[in-house]
């Protein structure tokens, strides 16, 4: 990551917190999305026990890289320079995706990635690094392969990203190719006392950064086994005042400090507090999932549109659209997943600032 690429986001998103705050004063709808996910397919080669993706009983019918690249030309076409984090399931898994992200940067596209890293072998990571991505998260829920490899499913991941980190690190060097590694832990009862380690085990492997969100409850073990209950929220409430205090020190977490304090609230299952309102997802989010069909919000609200029959622009301004941002707009739920909670300016620009200092291989402490 490139601070050049940095300052044209930074501009993108000063642009869209000023169409935001039109919006919200004026009623005057000149938004355009600026945070932009794509859900490339659904299927996954491992079990973790807070995600249903595993348990389908169908799969939907994943587009080709074509269609995707008609998508991403059409979003680019509309908003001009943008950045896209490509999800699964397992991306890595489906069949063409590291020539999609080839393709991403040579049309300009800034597209990431994020991976459980089962597939970060020496020879995938060689291509991986030669097709430029912009950043690549690796989910990591522990320091340990005991706690990690048990919430994930399938012994022996731990080592196998571990090392694979390592590939990525080295090939990085090799090719000259500069980008975050940034590990996404999951928090959960079962590895939340772990999560400064987690910090110093990522400082020791040379990734860039960390990135925590809590699990949302949507398997049975998030009801019978992972969600923090009430007897133990003091003690995450000791860790979230740990976690602040390393950040503040130079630790590099990447979560902003207001997200890391209301992880209580979203165990408790609080509402969002007037202070933290009115939700934006509505005016900034622009989610791709597998089958075509774009989503503002993951939790309930209707879909926007289809990138396979309608362009960026018509998706994002059509009738449908303009009611979810209105009603995500007076939406009270406590929404804290990383990759779409509702930061600052001013965080995004730390984040982003971040980023770039640790884009580049740097020797592990």
């Amino acid at each position: 990551m490139h601070i050049t690429s940095l300052a044209s986001l930074a501009w993108k998103h000063t642009q869209g917190a000023i169409a935001e705050e039109i919006y919200l004063k004026g009623g005057i709808d000149a938004t355009r999305p600026i945070a932009f996910y794509a859900i490339v397919n659904e299927r996954c080669n491992v079990r973790c026990r807070y995600c249903a993706y595993w348990r389908l009983p169908h799969y939907e019918t994943e587009m080709t890289n074509e269609d995707w690249q008609s998508a991403l030309l059409s979003i680019r076409d509309f908003v001009g320079k943008f950045s896209i984090n490509f999800s699964g399931g397992e991306p890595f898994l489906r069949r063409g995706f590291i020539d999609l992200l080839a393709w991403c940067n040579a049309n300009g596209i800034m597209a990431g990635v994020t991976t459980n890293g089962s597939a970060l072998t020496l020879r995938n990571v060689e291509k991986i690094v030669a097709a430029k991505p912009f950043n690549i998260n690796i989910s990591v829920d522990a320091p340990s392969a005991e706690i990690h490899d048990y919430l994930r499913g399938w012994p022996g991941l731990f080592d196998k990203l571990s090392s694979g980190i390592g590939y990525l690190r080295a090939e990085r060097e090799r090719q000259g190719v500069h980008f975050p590694i940034t590990i996404k832990p999951t928090v959960t009862s079962r590895n939340f006392r772990h999560l400064p380690a987690l910090v110093d085990w990522a400082k020791k492997v040379g990734a860039t950064s960390v990135s925590m969100q809590p699990m949302n409850r949507w398997t049975p073990e998030t009801y019978d086994e992972l969600w923090i209950e009430e007897p133990d929220l003091p003690e995450l409430e000791q860790v979230i005042d740990q976690l602040i205090a390393m950040k503040r020190a130079g630790a590099p977490i990447l979560t902003p400090e207001q997200v890391l304090s209301l992880m209580p609230d979203h165990f408790r299952g609080n509402k969002a507090s007037p202070d933290i309102m009115p939700c934006r997802i509505g005016l900034r989010n622009y989610v791709i999932k597998t089958n075509g069909d774009v989503e503002s919000c993951v939790h309930g609200f209707p879909v926007l549109g289809n990138v396979k029959i309608q362009s960026a622009r018509e998706i994002w301004y059509n009738q449908k659209a303009r009611k979810v941002r209105s009603d995500t707009v007076a939406c009270d739920k406590l929404c804290l997943i990383t990759c779409m909670s509702q930061t600052s300016l001013g965080d995004r620009v730390k984040m982003g600032l971040q980023l770039v200092k640790g884009g580049s291989d740097q020797p592990a402490a």
